[in-house]
């Protein structure tokens, strides 16, 4: 997927997808975010996906640098 596109043109998350976004980082699993936020690992999984899918990114890597541009993480 290509990572250099703005979300200007792309669906805006939804307020779950950004609480998901936040959540996410190296070092957590996808169980781990699911038992945080009280869901499925398989909700879990399927927003993720809609995240990547709207932010035109393919890596958790990704998502993060996301999340710290987005002001969802501090840290790194």
């Amino acid at each position: 997927m290509q990572t250099t596109g703005t979300t200007e043109d792309r669906a805006p998350l939804t307020r779950r997808e950004l609480v998901v976004l936040a959540h996410l980082s190296d070092d957590v699993t996808l169980d781990d975010v699911a038992r945080e936020l009280f869901v499925s690992r398989n909700t879990v999984k399927t927003q993720v996906r809609s995240v990547y899918r709207k932010l035109g990114i393919s890596t958790r890597a990704e998502a993060v640098v996301h999340a710290r541009r987005l002001g969802l993480r501090e840290d790194g």
